[in-house]
C-alpha cells in the first residue's frame, strides 16, 4: 500500500474527502524540513508513541573503524542517528495471529 491507497482507505472508511486524507497523511508523515508531525518530532530527539501500535524514536551510533573491502585499508565510518520503529503489543499480536 502506498500514500494515495492509504489516502482512499482514509477517506472511504472517515467520510473524508480524498484531498483531505491526503492532506492528513502528509501532515503525519511528510519528511521536508518543518512539515511532518512524526519527522519534526524525532528531529526534536522525542519519541512518538502510538499506544497499541508503536513507538517512532531516534538512536545513535557510535563511530568505529571498518575496511575498505577493494583495498583493505581501515576507514573511520562516523557515528550517526537514525530513526527506530518499534512495534506496540497490539499490532504485535495482530500480526503474529
Amino acid at each position: 500500500m502506498n500514500k494515495k491507497e492509504l489516502a482512499e482507505k482514509l477517506a472511504k472508511n472517515c467520510d473524508l474527502s480524498k484531498a483531505k486524507a491526503q492532506e492528513v497523511i502528509a501532515e503525519l508523515f511528510d519528511t521536508k524540513p518543518r512539515h511532518g508531525i512524526i519527522a519534526t518530532e524525532l528531529d526534536a530527539g522525542r519519541e512518538v508513541q502510538i499506544l497499541g501500535f508503536g513507538n517512532f524514536g531516534t538512536k545513535r551510533r557510535a563511530a568505529r573503524s571498518g575496511r575498505n573491502p577493494a583495498t583493505g585499508a581501515t576507514i573511520t565510518i562516523a557515528a550517526k542517528k537514525y530513526p527506530f520503529f518499534k512495534a506496540g503489543k497490539g499490532l504485535k499480536d495482530r500480526v503474529s495471529d
